[in-house]
C-alpha cells in the first residue's frame, strides 16, 4: 500500500468510491474544486494502481478540518482508514497544524472509535446535520 497525494487522474476512482459509500456524495467537480485549492490536502492509499481510500483536510492558519475519509467497501476493516487518517495527521503536523476538527454521523460507531483511537475527543453535536437519512453530527477535535 502506498500513501500519496491525490492527483487529478485519481478522480474517476475516488468518485466511484464516494458514490458507492455515501447517500449524498461529492461530485467530481466538487472534488476538483477542493483539490485545486492551496489550503487543502488530499491523499489516497493505492495498491497496484487501484485506489483503496482517500481523505482530505482544509487548513486555516494552524487548524485543520477533515473534509472526508473513505475506504472502498470491499477493503474496509483492514486498517486502511486508520493508516490514511494517521498519515494525513502526520503531514498536517509537519505543516504546523496544531488543532484538527471533524464531524461524523452520530450512528457511525466504527468511524467514531477510529477517531477516538487517533486521539480525537467528542466535543459537540450538530442536530440534524446530515441528510438521507437525517442524522446528528458528532463534532470531534484533536490537539496535535
Amino acid at each position: 500500500m502506498t500513501f500519496r497525494e491525490m492527483l487529478v487522474e485519481d478522480l474517476e476512482q475516488v468518485v466511484d468510491i464516494e458514490q458507492n459509500l455515501f447517500s449524498v456524495p461529492w461530485t467530481k467537480e466538487g472534488f476538483l474544486t477542493y483539490l485545486m485549492k492551496k489550503d487543502t490536502m488530499f491523499f489516497v492509499v493505492e495498491e497496484k494502481e487501484r485506489i483503496l481510500g482517500y481523505c482530505s483536510m482544509m487548513t486555516v492558519l494552524d487548524e485543520g478540518d477533515i473534509l472526508n475519509v473513505a475506504v472502498r467497501s470491499d477493503r474496509q476493516k483492514e486498517g486502511i482508514g486508520q493508516f490514511l487518517v494517521d498519515s494525513m495527521l502526520r503531514m498536517a503536523e509537519m505543516q504546523g497544524i496544531k488543532l484538527v476538527h471533524l464531524e461524523v454521523r452520530q450512528g457511525n460507531e466504527t468511524a467514531r472509535r477510529l477517531y477516538q483511537r487517533l486521539g480525537f475527543k467528542e466535543d459537540g453535536l450538530r442536530r440534524n446535520y446530515y441528510e438521507n437519512p437525517v442524522e446528528n453530527a458528532v463534532l470531534m477535535t484533536k490537539e496535535m
